[in-house]
C-alpha cells in the first residue's frame, strides 16, 4: 500500500466494524456527501455480533419492529422477536442496497490506532503486521466487539469440545449428549432453552441469577406482511408503536426509576411468573435474584423457567473449581460429567474494558489508560479531548438501553455532521474542546441519580457495564433527547483545525 509522500493518507475515514454500527455510519456519510472511505472487520464477513453469533436459539430481544433503520424497514420478518439468521439477512439486504459491499474489507484485525500530530493522521497497524493511514477512524466495533472467555483451571484439558455462544462450531451436535451451559444472561437462556428437549442431560451453571421476562412474541403471517408493503404508513405506525412500548416498558423505568419506581411493580409481577412456572420451591428459590429488576439487563424466554421442571435439566449454583477430562468440578467437590461445555459467558464491554485494539491519541497516551485515569467518557459518547479524528459509534454515555439501532443512527448523525463540516472548511483536525466534554461528563453524573442502577442491591447484580470506577456508562436520557441532541449539538462544540498549506496531505483510496 503505497503513498507518494510522507503526509499522504491511504483513505479519509477508516471504519472499523462492518456490523450494523459501520454500515450505519457508512450510509450516514455517504448521505453527507463523505464517500472516501473503507470499511475493516476482523471476520470473514459482514454482520458483526450476528455474523459471530448462530447458536441455537439466538433472537432479537427488542421487538424487530425497533431492531432495524428507520430508514430501512423490512416487511417480511416472520416472527415479532426475529431470529437471528433473519438478523444477518437484513444486514447483507443492506450492505447491497446501499451499495457497501465493494467498500468492506474482511479478515482484517486491527491490533492498534496511533495519531501523528504532525500529519494530522492515524496509523493503523493490522494483527498481520500491515500498516496503513487515514485522517479519521471511526470505531465501529459495537458494543460487543469480543467475547469475554473464563479461564477455568483445567479448562485445556476437557476431552470434548468447548464452545462460546460467540464462535458457534454448527458441526457439533448436542442431540443425546451431556451439555454444560456456563452462564445465564440473555444467550445463555435463549441457547438452554433451545436444546433443554434435545439433549439428554443439561446443566446450568448460574453464579447469578437473571430476572427472566416474558416476551410478548407471535408469528407475523403473510397477510400482515402484505399490509406492511400495500398500506400506506403502516411500517411507520407500527414501527412507532414499538417504540413507545420500549421507552415506556424500559427506559422509563430504566431513567426515571426514582420518578417512576415502575421496576418495583413489575418484580413482583415476575416473582408470580416464576412460582407458578417452577415448581421445585428449592429451584424457584436459586433461581430468584437477589437483587432489584433493573439492575442489569433481564433476559426475555417464554421457557426458560418451565425449563427446569424437566428432569434432564438440573441447576449448579456451587461455583466452579476446575474443568475436568470428563466434566466439570463444583468448589464443594461435586463433579458433572460432560460431552460438551458451552461458554454463555458474555463479552468485553468497550467502556468497562477498553476497545478491542490500542488506541494512542496526540500525547502519546493509550484511551484505556486516559479512561482509568480520568474516569470512562466521551462527548456525546463519541469523541474524546486528546484524540483526534477519532470517533466511536457506541462509546461511554452514547447507549440509553434502548434498541442499538437508535444509538447506531444517532451517533451516525454526529459523526457525519462532524465530517461533512470538515470537508466543507478543508480542516485535517477534528477534536471535541475539553470544555465541551467536561460539561457533558458533568451533566451525566449529575443526571444519572435517577437511574435504576444506583439501588442498594446493584451489588449484587454482577453487571457487566460497572466500570473499573464503579461508573455506569449508560445515558440518562430517552431516545428522543438523544436523537435531537446528536442532530443539533454545537459544531463549536468541536475544533476544526486545517494543515497549512506546505503540508497539503495527497489522498488516495487504495485498499
Amino acid at each position: 500500500m503505497s503513498t507518494s509522500t510522507d503526509t499522504a493518507v491511504d483513505h479519509e475515514i477508516l471504519i472499523v466494524g462492518a456490523g450494523f454500527s459501520g454500515m450505519g455510519t457508512a450510509i450516514e456519510l455517504d448521505r453527507a456527501g463523505v464517500h472516501d472511505f473503507r470499511i475493516l472487520d476482523a471476520g470473514d464477513g459482514l454482520g458483526g455480533t450476528w455474523r459471530c453469533n448462530t447458536y441455537p436459539g439466538v433472537a432479537v430481544d427488542f421487538p424487530v419492529f425497533s431492531y432495524q433503520f428507520s430508514f430501512e424497514q423490512r416487511s417480511d420478518w416472520s416472527r415479532v422477536y426475529a431470529p437471528g439468521s433473519e438478523v444477518l439477512e437484513y444486514a447483507e439486504h443492506c450492505a447491497d442496497k446501499y451499495g457497501l459491499r465493494s467498500r468492506m474489507r474482511f479478515d482484517t484485525k486491527i491490533d492498534g490506532i496511533e495519531f501523528e500530530g504532525h500529519t494530522n493522521r492515524w496509523r493503523v497497524t493490522t494483527a498481520a503486521g500491515d500498516t496503513m493511514t487515514a485522517r479519521f477512524v471511526v470505531n465501529a466495533t459495537g458494543s460487543f466487539p469480543e467475547p469475554n472467555i473464563p479461564k477455568f483451571n483445567g479448562i485445556e484439558n476437557f476431552a470434548g469440545p468447548v464452545l462460546h455462544t460467540a464462535r458457534w462450531d454448527p458441526a457439533v451436535d448436542l442431540t443425546g449428549k451431556r451439555v454444560g451451559i456456563v452462564g445465564t444472561g440473555a444467550s445463555g437462556v435463549q441457547l438452554a432453552a433451545a436444546v433443554a428437549a434435545e439433549v439428554a442431560q443439561l446443566t446450568v451453571f448460574q453464579r447469578t441469577p437473571v430476572w427472566v421476562v416474558p416476551k410478548y412474541d407471535a408469528p407475523l403471517s403473510a397477510r400482515l406482511h402484505w399490509m406492511f408493503e400495500h398500506v400506506p404508513l403502516l411500517k411507520p405506525a407500527i414501527r412507532a408503536l414499538s417504540q413507545a412500548y420500549i421507552e415506556t416498558v424500559v427506559l422509563l423505568p430504566a431513567q426515571y426509576h426514582k420518578l417512576f419506581p415502575l421496576t418495583k411493580l413489575a418484580a413482583v409481577a415476575l416473582r408470580r411468573e416464576l412460582a407458578a412456572q417452577v415448581h421445585d420451591p428449592a429451584v424457584r428459590d436459586k433461581l430468584t435474584p437477589r437483587y432489584a429488576l433493573g439492575c442489569k439487563p433481564p433476559a426475555y424466554s417464554n421457557a426458560y423457567l418451565s425449563m427446569f421442571n424437566r428432569e434432564n435439566v438440573y441447576l449448579e449454583t456451587d461455583p466452579i473449581d476446575k474443568v475436568t477430562t470428563d466434566g466439570v468440578r463444583t468448589a464443594e467437590g461435586v463433579e458433572h460429567e460432560l460431552d460438551v461445555l458451552i461458554l454463555a459467558t458474555g463479552f468485553k464491554m468497550p467502556f468497562t474494558s477498553g476497545v478491542p485494539f490500542r488506541c494512542v491519541g496526540s500525547d502519546g497516551i493509550d484511551l484505556h489508560e486516559y479512561w482509568s485515569r480520568e474516569r470512562t467518557q466521551a462527548y456525546q459518547g463519541v469523541s474524546v479531548p486528546g484524540f483526534p479524528n477519532y470517533f466511536s459509534v457506541s462509546g461511554p454515555y452514547s447507549y440509553n438501553g434502548s434498541s442499538y439501532f437508535n444509538l447506531i443512527e444517532a451517533s451516525a448523525e454526529h459523526i457525519a455532521r462532524c465530517l461533512g463540516h470538515a470537508r466543507r472548511t478543508g480542516a485535517t483536525r477534528v477534536e471535541v474542546t475539553q470544555q465541551a466534554n467536561t460539561k457533558y461528563f458533568e451533566e451525566m453524573l449529575r443526571r444519572r441519580w435517577r437511574q435504576v442502577f444506583w439501588q442498594d442491591t446493584c451489588g449484587l447484580a454482577n453487571a457487566y457495564y460497572v466500570d473499573v470506577n464503579g461508573d455506569v456508562p449508560l445515558r440518562p436520557t430517552l431516545s428522543l433527547e438523544t436523537a435531537w441532541r446528536s442532530a443539533r449539538f454545537p459544531l463549536s462544540d468541536y475544533r476544526f483545525e486545517t494543515t497549512p498549506a506546505s503540508e497539503t496531505v495527497e489522498q488516495h483510496t487504495q485498499v
